[in-house]
């Protein structure tokens, strides 16, 4: 269902003027900043209709959208023109949405750049003269500091970069970086003394613990997976029973090969022969033990339906 809008006698008009080219193209040459003007090519102007504009982002009916090329042809430029009656203190920042809406809008059209959108606010209020900053920087309790993270490139991690001993370092960070780091690694097993140094520091908690091998199985693909979750068991006291568990489980849906595609094959191959029952039972002796749902399921490879479906 879509918000109400409402349109005024004062929006009317605007948008009835600022909807026809030749009268844009005299509002663009004459309020355009020069450095704008310079870039356009105003006789390229292209009205674009009003759900151009995202929906949820509009108060009202007053919003006129023009497109544009520059005089070089390469890439395009958006006038999107707003009028309003009354002061707003945060029109900088809906006109900043609106902006990045078009943006969307434009590479959701198959560009592969974004666009130049350049919000105008035209205003004939009561208050003059108009109260309010139109840079949306402003709108925050400490503009310098706004402006020194919007104004440069965001912070970026890439932990592919990152060395293992720096990972190390990171303390309760360190298993999830280190993990997903080395998700695409063949042979876990180099893993081992690294992981078992962080979990016996007590740096991930047993829910942690299940999601994080639950997501080695999942997205991994090492072929000895068994070998190597039992390894880390061995090492480590806290989480031995459960780490256990999920290798015996393992071994005993026919998984002695290690290989996880041998035992997804061996669990179909058992439904045909009828051995369902065998994945079934090895299922709820997990959820038994406390493992987590989303793992059985993995590891048993049977459907949420068909566990649900043989506990009723």
């Amino acid at each position: 269902m879509q918000k109400p809008t409402t349109s005024t006698p004062h929006d009317a008009v605007f948008k009835k003027f600022l909807g026809h080219p030749d009268t844009v193209r005299d509002f663009l040459d004459t309020y355009l900043p020069a450095s704008l003007h310079e870039l356009c090519d105003l006789d390229t102007l292209k009205l674009e209709p009003g759900s151009f504009i995202e929906e949820d982002l509009r108060a009202s009916y007053s919003d006129v959208l023009w497109s544009l090329k520059t005089r070089t042809g390469k890439g395009y430029i958006y006038a999107l023109i707003e009028h309003q009656s009354s002061p707003d203190a945060h029109m900088a920042f809906r006109m900043m949405r609106y902006a990045i809406a078009t943006m969307q809008k434009h590479l959701d059209a198959g560009h592969k750049t974004l666009p130049l959108v350049v919000p105008i606010l035209f205003y004939h209020g009561v208050d003059s003269p108009y109260p309010y900053s139109l840079c949306w920087l402003d709108e925050f309790d400490d503009p310098q500091t706004a402006r020194q993270l919007y104004d440069s490139a965001f912070p970026l991690v890439d932990i592919t970069v990152v060395s293992d001993d720096e990972i190390m370092q990171h303390r309760r960070m360190a298993l999830l970086e280190l993990v997903q780091k080395h998700i695409r690694e063949r042979d876990l097993m180099v893993l081992v003394d690294n992981l078992v140094a962080l979990l016996v520091k007590g740096y991930a908690n047993d829910s942690q613990v299940e999601t994080l091998f639950n997501y080695l199985m999942q997205s991994g693909s090492a072929p000895r997976f068994e070998a190597f979750i039992r390894e880390v068991a061995l090492r480590v006291p806290q989480h031995k029973e459960r780490l256990m568990t999920i290798a015996e489980c393992l071994r005993e849906s026919g998984r002695r090969t290690g290989h996880y595609s041998g035992l997804q094959e061996g669990l179909q191959k058992g439904k045909i022969e009828g051995k369902q029952d065998e994945a079934l039972r090895i299922a709820h002796a997990m959820l038994e033990k406390g493992i987590d749902r989303e793992l059985v399921l993995i590891i048993t490879g049977l459907s949420s339906d068909e566990l649900t479906a043989s506990s009723d």
